[in-house]
């Protein structure tokens, strides 16, 4: 649905709201009239006949008119409010939902910037949209009192104001997204290369990372360009409706006096013009030009478009309905991760860290990688993840590409993630629909989650994600990946901060999952012993094979198990 149709029918449900923002408006329309008739008359019937008093009472009525306009305008605040207000809090709830059920990575930004600049940017359209209806109503009544030839001059130019500013706010909006969109992707890579300044220089990587950001940096300039083009036609709108008719009713006043305009009229007219018109005008053109557009902008991202029924839907296909799950799911027959030549380096200058790897995984498979620290073992799932692209090669997970198998991966990183709410909400975080208590305290106890599951108050306890330890915190991330549909997952020392015992049952409870296939980049070397086979990664040298093949035959697989492969605590860097 269109967010015309959508804020129609919003006004349709804040009638009574609408009625009191254009009762109270009315004052304002009221102070507005009196600001240029009672001008006129204070000439006309008074100063200009030597009656100063008939003048003075005239112009006591237009300062009493501006204490009444002052009270509308305050009660109009009030009134605006119960009109922003539900809103902002209808985005709030979309946004939280949104990052709550469907793990939206952009729902911190949108609840904590973009809900407050829709809220901001609303109220401040609804009051400068108001104020220039019921000022320029004010003012045209006050100049058809005064004399009609009045707006022979004044309403055209006016018109064609309004007329070419409305033209502009479609490109103008346009325009503003794309500024905005390049803004914010330049803001996201700024980010990423500050929090790594570190690694891109120690990879050397500073010369690709700078053309990349040059690129971004040429973007948002091109679209700052084009949204700066639509100003001059912004200011020409201004000077056609606010000085055009100053400057016409300047020249035609000889006429104007001659057909029996009276002077008081006459300046009764350029004060409306100079005083109410222009700057309601001037308000309106900044408000709506520039916050509207970011208003639109905003709302779009906020508010997905909703599908709109058709007849046609109803008769759907199996084959179409059918089709979301299908890219879900995964193809039987193929592997659950295949890797073809996978290059990886982190600059032009820099040895690659991985060097053309081949590896092919059966569903179900348990895979460990070991080798010495910088040999690429987080590099790797970060490529399987989709996180970093590959400088050659191909990576497949469940026959589909990676770029299009999000669906089919689920990454649990060393520094886990929990947000404030309940366990339920973050333990359900990857699934788009409710999941049964029951299956959710299954998951929990085949983690080991349970202890601190009941310990915390169930499912339903609220999660102080700072007062929980480093351990607490992984297996809570590790029971929402378990809970997670993806086939595949990915465990990049993700157990670091458990005990050995702990790290044993949550390795096996993902190896155990039906269908489920599990890499693990390993904290501690049995949890090679434990995997059916192990990726060894040393550069060229990088081999695969099961826990005893590895020992007979790699000297560097044998140096990280150490002089006993049995040692539970074995730790691999």
């Amino acid at each position: 649905m269109k967010l015309r149709q959508r804020a129609a029918r919003y006004a349709r449900t804040k009638a009574r709201v609408l009625v009191r923002l254009g009762v109270w408006s009315l004052l304002e329309a009221g102070q507005t009239f009196l600001a240029g008739y009672a001008l006129a008359r204070a000439l006309d019937a008074g100063f200009l006949i030597g009656d100063v008093r008939t003048g003075l009472l005239w112009l006591g009525a237009a300062g009493a008119a501006v204490v009444v306009g002052a009270v509308g305008t305050g009660r109009v605040y009030g009134v605006v409010a119960a009109l922003v207000e539900p809103v902002r809090d209808r985005l709030v709830s979309k946004v939280v939902r949104r990052g709550v059920r469907e793990a939206d990575p952009g729902a911190l930004s949108g609840l904590t910037q973009q809900v407050e600049i829709a809220r901001d940017t609303l109220a401040g359209l609804v009051l400068v949209s108001r104020s220039f209806l019921f000022t320029a109503a004010g003012a045209l009544i006050g100049l058809f009192s005064l004399d009609p030839l009045l707006l022979a001059v004044v309403v055209p130019p006016l018109l064609a104001a309004v007329a070419l500013f409305a033209a502009t706010l479609r490109p103008l909006a346009r325009r503003q997204e794309a500024f905005l969109a390049a803004d914010e992707a330049l803001a996201e890579d700024l980010g990423a290369v500050g929090s790594g300044l570190r690694d891109i220089t120690a990879t050397g990587a500073e010369s690709r990372v700078a053309r990349s950001l040059d690129r971004r940096i040429g973007v948002e300039l091109r679209t700052a360009r084009s949204l700066a083009r639509w100003s001059p036609a912004r200011v020409a709108a201004l000077a056609l409706g606010g000085e055009v008719p100053v400057i016409l009713l300047l020249v035609a006043a000889p006429w104007l006096l001659r057909r029996g305009v009276t002077p008081g009229a006459l300046v009764g007219a350029l004060a409306y013009v100079g005083q109410s018109l222009y700057p309601a005008l001037q308000n309106l053109v900044h408000g709506l030009g520039t916050s509207g557009a970011r208003l639109t902008v905003v709302l779009r991202r906020l508010l997905p478009p909703e599908p709109e029924p058709h007849a046609a839907d109803a008769e759907a296909s199996p084959a179409t309905e059918a089709s979301p799950a299908a890219e879900r799911s995964p193809e039987p027959k193929a592997p659950a991760l295949a890797l073809s030549g996978l290059r990886f380096a982190y600059g032009p200058a820099s040895e690659p860290v991985l060097h053309g790897l081949d590896l092919a995984l059966p569903p179900g498979t348990h895979l460990a990688v070991v080798g010495p620290s910088g040999t690429g073992k987080s590099t790797l799932t970060a490529l399987i993840a989709g996180l970093l692209a590959p400088d050659a090669g191909t990576t497949h997970i469940h026959g589909r590409p990676a770029p299009e198998a999000t669906a089919l991966r689920t990454l649990i990183p060393q520094e886990a993630y929990v947000h404030g709410g309940t366990l339920a909400e973050n333990l359900t975080l990857h699934r788009p629909d409710p999941v049964p208590e029951d299956e959710l305290l299954a998951a929990a106890d085949a983690v080991g989650l349970t202890p601190l599951l009941t310990a915390l108050g169930g499912p339903d306890a609220q999660v102080d994600p700072t007062a929980l330890s480093a351990g607490e915190r992984q297996l809570l991330a590790l029971t929402r990946a378990y809970l997670s549909t993806a086939p595949l997952a990915l465990l990049d020392e993700a157990t670091c901060h458990l005990d050995a015992e702990a790290e044993e049952r949550a390795e096996r409870a993902f190896a155990d999952r039906p269908g489920g296939t599990l890499v693990v980049v390993a904290h501690r070397m049995s949890s090679a012993r434990r995997a059916d086979l192990v990726l060894v990664l040393d550069g060229a040298r990088t081999v695969c094979g099961t826990h005893a093949e590895l020992l007979a035959s790699s000297p560097l697989y044998r140096d990280l198990m150490g002089d006993w492969a049995g040692a539970p605590d074995a730790r691999v860097g």
